[in-house]
């Protein structure tokens, strides 16, 4: 066995003291123990060595040596869907001729321990975060990895997904009702009615997704400690392992765990940036953004209780208290209703119509923030590619910038009548464009606003030869010919001046929208 980590036995039959003690590790260096309700996790130079404790929960039994390797060999499996660098192996415990403990070697094993690689203690996605170590395409790439997961995961056959769903909500109801003196009781009541609710009103298209193999064996336990920035990369670890049950969920649902921490830890643009990018990979997911304030309600439900549980068995901890009456709060605003609308955003290539609604797209509507439709991610959608992916010329004739336009409005008008706010973010340059994006709003019978970014054209073409490669391919010829067609500003549209600092750009817009 290679570890690369010398080991050396030891007489303690005490699996956890030997470990904790350091005799396990022949290396100098002390030995970081992190324990949880279920298990011990050592840290020592570059690895990381985890151990089942030998408790029965009820809900997850670890009571044998046998149960715990079964335990560990599905962690090794299920983890390596995510994160095949992080997880090794697992070794068995065995004792030496002396009495003592070692890894591997002969007669039968009185444990089993499961070998990871180390990653910084600063790693995990909510110190990341604090410290803005993550930036825009770390996010982006997390999302692609989450759609390519979510589309490898095994479809687990089930008879309703709205039952399934039930049943979560009826778990969290029995578990949030022992603690009245933490959440209470009448909130809690208030919450699960609406909640019940949303089952009821959207139980046809949870049946439909279950048919549509969207139901599947997830990661389970998605939220910001659970992923760590490792090499640049955001790597999803940790998943929910001991019930095959609980981690089976819609795949929206499983996202819905990383969206609903980042809403609650207030980082709102990383969630409306990581949602938008998983839609605009999985377009057969967008018939479903409806069911996103009940799923964030239902994840958020299942952190109160638990925080609340903390709490409860910590002496009322009053940071753990607090953290459980946030995520109360936050489940009962996302169950409140938000009125959708439909904000434009036009104006030539390189005026900042996309980063404005990057900016913009956070605070409108309700949790996790609008639908933004942007036309360049769509023509790519529609040609089949990724969208940092050039396209050749043809790809840009006038029919195919008409069906991205017609794209922007069926899904605008989908989005809206599932009670979600859009931005459409395109040239609009023809009047047929905004007149027809205007009357997707008018159908739908929601507030229209529509803003038109005002750039000169030496700053607009400034701006695109500097920007990077990314979804949109217009060069500097492009710029220049729209130049040539004196787009004026569109009758009941909104100017902005685009030229001054962004800061002020987003101020203006958000004024406008009452934001």
């Amino acid at each position: 066995m290679t570890t690369g980590v010398n080991l050396q036995p030891c007489h303690e039959l005490d699996v956890a003291a030997w470990l904790d003690s350091g005799a396990a590790f022949a290396a100098c260096g002390p030995v970081e123990r992190i324990d949880t309700h279920a298990a011990s996790i050592f840290l020592h130079g570059d690895r990381a060595w985890k151990i089942k404790r030998p408790v029965n929960l009820g809900y997850l039994d670890f009571s044998t040596a046998e149960k715990r390797k079964a335990a560990l060999d599905a962690e090794l499996r299920l983890n390596r869907r995510t994160a095949p660098d992080l997880y090794i192996a697992v070794h068995p415990i065995k004792e030496d001729r002396q009495g003592g403990l070692m890894l591997g070697g002969e007669g039968p094993a009185k444990d089993w321990i499961l070998e990871m690689r180390r990653f910084p203690d600063d790693a995990l996605l909510s110190h990341a975060l604090a410290r803005n170590a993550v930036d825009d395409r770390a996010l982006r790439d997390l999302a692609d990895a989450l759609v390519d997961f979510h589309r490898k995961a095994v479809i687990v056959d089930e008879p309703s997904g709205a039952i399934r769903l039930r049943r979560v909500i009826d778990g969290n109801a029995k578990a949030m009702v022992r603690y009245p003196h933490l959440l209470p009781s009448d909130r809690v009541a208030g919450l699960n009615r609406a909640l019940y609710a949303a089952i009821d009103e959207h139980a046809l298209l949870l049946d439909l997704r279950r048919r549509e193999g969207k139901v599947r064996h997830c990661h389970g336990d998605l939220h910001l400690a659970n992923i760590a920035l490792v090499e640049g990369r955001l790597v999803p670890f940790d998943c929910l392992e001991f019930d095959d049950e609980l981690a089976t969920c819609d795949v929206l649902y499983d996202l819905a765990f990383l969206l609903m921490d980042l809403c609650e830890q207030g980082r709102a643009d990383a969630a409306n940036l990581i949602f938008n990018r998983y839609l605009d990979r999985s377009p057969f997911d967008e018939v479903a953004v409806g069911l996103m304030p009940l799923f964030l309600g239902v994840r958020a439900c299942v952190r109160a209780h638990v925080e609340a549980a903390q709490a409860h068995g910590m002496d009322r901890s009053e940071e753990a208290c607090k953290r459980a009456l946030r995520y109360l709060a936050f489940a009962e605003q996302v169950m409140a209703r938000t009125d959708p609308r439909l904000v434009a955003i036009g104006g030539l290539s390189g005026t900042g119509k996309s980063t404005l609604a990057r900016a913009l797209g956070r605070c409108l509507g309700g949790a996790p923030g609008a639908r933004i439709l942007r036309s360049d991610v769509l023509r790519k959608r529609l040609a089949g590619v990724a969208p940092e992916v050039r396209l050749p010329p043809g790809s840009y004739t006038a029919d195919a910038t008409r069906a991205v336009y017609r794209e922007i409005e069926r899904i605008a008008a989908q989005v809206l009548a599932a009670g979600q706010s859009v931005i459409a973010d395109a040239t609009f340059m023809q009047g047929d464009e905004r007149s027809q994006i205007a009357e997707v709003a008018g159908k739908a019978g929601v507030a229209f606003d529509g803003l038109w970014l005002g750039l000169d054209d030496r700053a607009r073409f400034a701006r695109v030869q500097a920007r990077p490669p990314e979804a949109s391919d217009a060069d500097l010829a492009v710029a220049q010919s729209q130049a040539d067609q004196h787009v004026i500003v569109p009758e009941g549209w909104t100017c902005l001046d685009a030229g001054a600092n962004f800061a002020n750009l987003q101020a203006s817009a958000a004024s406008v929208l009452a934001l």
